[in-house]
């Protein structure tokens, strides 16, 4: 019984820090959140202290319904070209020699600010960037493709940014991959696609939505991104929260918005949990 009882003391000693951090940086933020989008605005910012629902009754108007389906559509391209572009990836670096170095070469940008990195982008891209350029220099064009400041450029900077969030959960769950299935598959009769989609595919399930997760709630949230490549199509909801505090300074409607993507963040996580205990399951029946 002593013994339980120091091992119980210890236990809460152990267990403090992280629970005071978490309480500090995480439970208390969203409960101030919480509370403010049920509060009306305040004439120069800030809240009232009086319950309102306005908040939540603008949150669901037609204007906004449009700037979520926005906001979604370009999320879900960027997660599906990024899954489509980290298949492959994580397929070579799991079968080559020199995994460490290959991960290394894809660490190495990250190690620069991310705010670097898009204005490399609007380098690249911008009318007098390196890319229109290059295609006057070989005759293909006179005058200056609009790269920038469209949608398009959203998705491709999107792209690059988060697709490491791709690879990696792919190329884990690639590299644990027992390979002679596909041989066997192979043997019996199988094309090298067939045995790719019906055999490695369905066994790495848990790493492909692991990384559909990883990549979807940051896209969703992102407001970087827009704001420097985009244009007046590529406001995103990230892009509004923002505008809302600082610009016209109405918290209780941001504070909507931020649970709205917390909730969309939420059932992310509990999707990728469930599948992954799924995915457990089936392989110890197997």
């Amino acid at each position: 019984m002593a013994q339980k009882h120091l091992q119980r003391r210890y236990a809460f000693f152990y267990t403090f820090p992280m629970a005071a951090w978490f309480t500090i940086f995480f439970v208390l933020p969203l409960l101030i959140i919480v509370v403010y989008s049920f509060l009306q605005k305040g004439l120069y910012g800030g809240v009232v202290w009086k319950p309102s629902l306005s908040a939540y009754t603008r949150l669901f108007t037609l204007s906004y319904g449009l700037l979520f389906i926005r906001t979604l559509c370009v999320s879900i391209a960027v997660t599906i070209i990024c899954i489509l572009l980290a298949l492959p990836a994580g397929y070579a670096i799991a079968r080559s020699r020199h995994q460490l170095f290959l991960l290394f070469l894809m660490i190495i940008p990250f190690w620069t600010n991310s705010l670097i990195r898009i204005n490399a982008w609007i380098a690249i891209l911008g009318n007098q960037g390196f890319l229109n350029g290059l295609l006057k220099k070989l005759n293909l064009i006179t005058n200056s493709i609009t790269f920038l400041y469209n949608q398009q450029a959203v998705i491709l900077v999107l792209v690059y940014m988060f697709i490491p969030y791709a690879i990696f959960p792919i190329f884990s769950a690639i590299d644990k991959f027992d390979f002679s299935l596909l041989e066997a598959a192979r043997d019996l009769g199988a094309t090298k696609t067939q045995a790719i989609c019906k055999v490695m595919l369905p066994n790495i399930r848990a790493g492909i939505l692991t990384a559909v997760v990883f990549t979807f709630i940051p896209v969703f949230g992102s407001y970087t991104v827009p704001l420097l490549v985009g244009g007046k199509d590529s406001y995103m909801i990230g892009n509004l929260i923002v505008d809302q505090v600082t610009k016209i300074r109405n918290w209780p409607l941001a504070s909507a918005f931020s649970l709205f993507i917390t909730a969309v963040s939420t059932v992310g996580v509990i999707w990728m949990m469930y599948a992954g205990t799924k995915q457990e399951k089936r392989t110890r029946k197997q």
